[in-house]
Parts: structure tokens; C-alpha cells; sequence
């Protein structure tokens, strides 16, 4: 009576401390699902951006002059135009990465604002580098002529 009292006890704790570690590992797999989902989405968004970037874009710098292939659709035709003109700030933000080019158009300055990871940018060249010790060229909209000229770099 004793004997069989004693497998008895054993084959109920042994199935107690199975059910617990069913349960254990049940809790471990929602808990590690439920990071995943919050993982995943986070590096979804990341994993889309990763793929939108552009993986050849020369090294540009304030400054610099640089021609920027536009895409311009017109009605069901579809064009490059040239922009030409000095980057005078650039934003890096990944697939946000920005610059402002301006140029004179007919005696009147005019900047635009490009993103350099945008479809509509067909193709981005450095024509000249410049010199400069500023990080914004914001005071070449005060200047008119000559002045608005920037000393050439060589060095890079």
C-alpha cells in the first residue's frame, strides 16, 4: 500500500511539473512572439527605406556646383532636365537626404529643394567643387554678380 502510494504521488507530481513547464514555455512562446511583432514592424519600415535608397550618389558637398537630372512628365511624355547651380545646405536624414540648389535664372535667383533618393532625380553629376568654411551658404541670396562666385577646391 505504501509503494503504490508513493508512484502514485510520483506519477502526479511528475505530471504536475509537466504542466507547468507546458505552461512555462507556452508563456516564453507568447512573450517571444509578441517582441517579434514589435520588432518586425519597426524593421519593416527600416527594410522598405533600406530598399528605396540609392545605392550611387557621388559625394556631395556645400559648395559644390552640381548639374541634377530632373524627370519631368509632360501629359504622357517623359523628360530629363538639367538644374545646374550651387548646393548651398544639404540635410542628411537617409532616405530624407536633401539639397538646396540655387541658381540665377534670367537675373533672379531661384532654389530648389531636392531629394536625392526620389525617383524624379534621374541623375545628380558634380561639375566643380568648392571651397568653402560654412555648412549654409544662406548669404549668396544677399549677393548679386561676381560676388556670388565660389572659390574652386582641387583637393578633392
Amino acid at each position: 500500500m505504501a509503494k503504490e502510494k508513493k508512484e502514485l504521488e510520483s506519477v502526479i507530481t511528475e505530471n504536475a511539473d509537466k504542466k507547468a513547464a507546458t505552461s512555462v514555455e507556452s508563456k516564453e512562446k507568447i512573450l517571444i512572439s509578441q517582441t517579434e511583432k514589435k520588432v518586425n514592424s519597426s524593421n519593416l519600415i527600416e527594410d522598405f527605406e533600406n530598399e528605396q535608397l540609392k545605392k550611387q550618389l557621388p559625394e556631395i558637398y556645400v559648395g559644390d556646383t552640381v548639374k541634377v537630372g530632373v524627370k519631368i512628365t509632360e501629359g504622357n511624355k517623359e523628360r530629363v532636365q538639367p538644374y545646374e547651380g550651387v548646393v548651398i545646405a544639404k540635410r542628411n536624414g537617409g532616405l530624407n537626404k536633401t539639397i538646396t540648389v540655387r541658381r540665377i535664372f534670367q537675373g533672379i535667383g531661384v532654389e530648389r529643394v531636392f531629394m536625392l533618393h526620389s525617383p524624379q532625380v534621374a541623375s545628380l553629376k558634380v561639375e566643380r567643387r568648392g571651397k568653402v568654411r560654412r555648412a549654409k551658404l544662406f548669404y549668396l541670396r544677399d549677393r548679386v554678380g561676381k560676388a556670388t562666385r565660389v572659390k574652386q577646391r582641387f583637393d578633392r
